[in-house]
């Protein structure tokens, strides 16, 4: 018989070859080398190349991540752990490299190193950092032994070590942040999906005035930036006044993108209302023209144009106004729907 590390090397897959087995191989082999010099180096004889070498290991480790997430949507595309818990963290932190980022707070958690948290935090966090680190071994091992043997199939021990890093990265990835960040309550996230129908309607409603044109919107027209937020304003104010720019709530049960500006927006609503449609009208198509270069003479105003209120509806309606805003069940919460 061969030995066992000859068999190995005629067995190794090609680098030209496209199955996602074969890809981690050789990912895995890079992060190993990489690793391994660093292991063999002497960080205070050479500093620079320690930083090297570490950038070279993230970089290494992000590309390993990659592959591992298209081979676990290949192989248990319906057994994924949920990832609804990411709609309560912070924008800032929806970055595509957010896994590697949380491999390596895993490991300095188990190092003893706790960034950015206290240390009764980092050590209620040490089990799952653990058991995390333990499951990634264990799949690195079991996908490098299955792409040296049938990099076609992911039988059942494969698929089985594969669910169970996606629990335990989940479990770990919500635990972590949740202990560095406030993350968002389901009260939040539900004004949050308010603003967004919002500006959704704020749109429909723009189109059938003619304030926007369709060419506009699959053009990602620039001006849309301003147009769109300012039409939204006086649509939360005057057409849709329960919606989230109401103002018969408090400041605190208001979203924060509005509650720092809410004696603002009483003013700005109490202006509005003395509008009659035809004014309504003009001031919404003057929000929907660019800033004008130079400001208008004292001695000769500009003239008002005579615009007729648009049909086929009037300002203050909206589309299908009899039906009210559906809404939609998910997770438990209560959710305005998009559709």
């Amino acid at each position: 018989m061969l030995p066992a590390a000859l068999r190995r090397w005629l067995r190794r897959p090609k680098r030209s070859d496209p199955r996602l087995l074969s890809q981690f191989f050789f990912a895995d082999e890079r992060v190993a080398r990489v690793v391994a010099e660093i292991n063999g180096l002497d960080a205070e004889l050479d500093p620079q190349q320690y930083l090297v070498l570490l950038n070279q290991l993230h970089l290494s480790q992000a590309h390993l991540l990659a592959v591992l997430e298209r081979i676990m949507d290949e192989c248990i595309p319906t057994q994924r752990h949920s990832r609804d818990y990411l709609v309560k963290f912070p924008e800032e932190l929806s970055v595509d490299n957010l896994g590697n980022h949380m491999l390596f707070a895993a490991e300095c958690l188990l190092a003893g190193t706790f960034l950015e948290m206290e240390e009764s935090d980092g050590a209620q966090l040490r089990p799952q950092a653990r058991n995390l680190l333990c499951s990634l071994e264990l799949v690195r091992t079991v996908l490098r032994e299955q792409s040296l043997s049938q990099p076609n199939s992911y039988p059942e021990p494969v698929r089985a070590v594969l669910i169970q890093f996606d629990r335990l990265f989940a479990e770990f990835e919500l635990s972590y942040v949740s202990s560095l960040v406030a993350v968002k309550s389901p009260d939040e996230i539900y004004r949050q999906q308010e603003i967004i129908v919002l500006f959704c309607e704020t749109v429909e409603r723009a189109l059938h005035l003619g304030y926007l044109t369709q060419e506009m919107i699959d053009g990602y027209e620039p001006l849309l930036m301003f147009t769109i937020p300012r039409l939204a304003i006086i649509s939360g104010l005057l057409i849709y006044p329960e919606g989230p720019l109401s103002l018969e709530r408090s400041p605190e049960e208001m979203s924060r993108v509005f509650s720092p500006f809410y004696n603002l927006l009483k003013k700005i609503r109490d202006l509005l209302r003395v509008l009659s449609a035809e004014e309504l009208c003009v001031l919404e198509r003057s929000l929907c023209t660019a800033e004008q270069e130079e400001p208008c003479s004292p001695e000769t105003p500009p003239a008002v144009p005579s615009v007729d209120p648009p049909a086929p509806f009037s300002l203050l309606e909206v589309p299908n106004a009899t039906q009210p805003l559906r809404t939609c069940t998910t997770q438990g919460y209560l959710t305005p729907s998009l559709v």
